[in-house]
């Protein structure tokens, strides 16, 4: 299989962060320090606002997976559009995949807890999606591609979250990069915690991933039982977590097991706590809201009516890609 290889490349809104340097391999580093070398705290948390269990549906040819994030709460927590959690060891949950299926105006990050997928698009490129790793795909203009799972049997367990572009950037080109389990930067912290950082910063470590416009934060956080997780988030930010391992609390608040938690936008607050009552894994996850209008329909996320029905003329006369 060749390697493969991300769109538009020199396109200044994709520049990727400390994962695409040619070290080859992810940074791992200690718990951030301030200015004056002292270990970055949180001060005053912020609450659960309200948590949502979500929908068990299907989607593709069949898969069985479970929206947590969907067109009701995407003006609440602006700019994500939609969160999938699918995880099953039942191959027939799966196995039919994401066959060709067109998508315009947003960006998909796929992350891969367990399994295997493959990704192919009517560009030609390909790549491979494996344990641990995770797929950035910028749709743009416009672009049709399959989601495949290359494997038989066994469990298959992740998420997929879109992240809506600026109304500037919804017809830019698409592209796409593969990120293996060794690119993506960790944060250690002496508690034994880990972060892994797939976008933004944490606690001084650059992302996988940085987006200079919704600035996202996205990390999947790992707690030994009995202890902490701090994570500074900017004011204005909204923010989320999913529970997906485990018993554990933000701000005191118990976390519902694979519920999507709305956090609260508490101007004092300048972060978040998470205290694992047994080991713990939540997948927490923050942006700057665009405040544009967001118009969807299907696999089409645009800021109005008329854009979409030029999206869906576009792929009925082939314009995609």
């Amino acid at each position: 299989m060749r390697r493969p290889r991300a769109y538009a490349e020199d396109m200044d809104y994709m520049q990727a962060g400390a994962a695409s340097r040619t070290r080859g391999r992810a940074e791992t580093e200690d718990l951030g320090m301030d200015e004056e070398g002292k270990t970055i705290e949180v001060q005053r948390s912020r609450g659960i606002e309200r948590s949502y269990t979500g929908e068990a549906t299907s989607d593709g040819a069949g898969v069985r997976l479970t929206r947590l994030l969907s067109q009701g709460l995407q003006r609440r927590l602006d700019p994500f559009l939609m969160l999938d959690f699918f995880g099953s060891d039942q191959a027939a949950d799966y196995i039919a995949g994401f066959p060709d299926h067109p998508h315009r105006g947003f960006e998909t990050i796929t992350y891969m807890l367990e399994g295997r997928m493959r990704h192919r698009d009517n560009a030609g490129h390909e790549g491979l999606l494996q344990t641990g790793g995770m797929q950035w795909m910028v749709a743009g203009s416009g672009v049709v591609h399959s989601e495949m799972p290359e494997q038989e049997a066994g469990r298959m367990t992740g998420f997929q979250l879109w992240l809506n572009l600026p109304a500037r950037d919804k017809m830019t080109k698409p592209w796409y990069r593969d990120f293996g389990a060794a690119d993506l930067p960790r944060v250690h912290a002496p508690s034994g915690a880990t972060a892994i950082v797939l976008a933004g910063e944490s606690h001084g470590v650059a992302g996988a991933v940085q987006r200079p416009v919704t600035e996202p934060l996205v990390l999947d956080v790992r707690i030994p039982a009995g202890q902490r997780w701090q994570q500074p988030l900017k004011p204005g930010h909204h923010a989320f977590a999913v529970l997906y391992e485990g018993r554990a609390s933000i701000g005191g608040g118990e976390l519902a097991p694979k519920s999507l938690a709305v956090l609260t936008d508490d101007a004092s607050a300048d972060g978040v706590i998470v205290a694992a009552r047994e080991e713990a894994r939540i997948l927490l996850v923050a942006g700057l809201p665009l405040n544009e209008p967001i118009v969807q329909y299907g696999p089409f996320v645009m800021n109005t009516r008329e854009e979409i029905v030029a999206a869906v003329q576009d792929i009925r006369e082939g314009r995609f890609g």
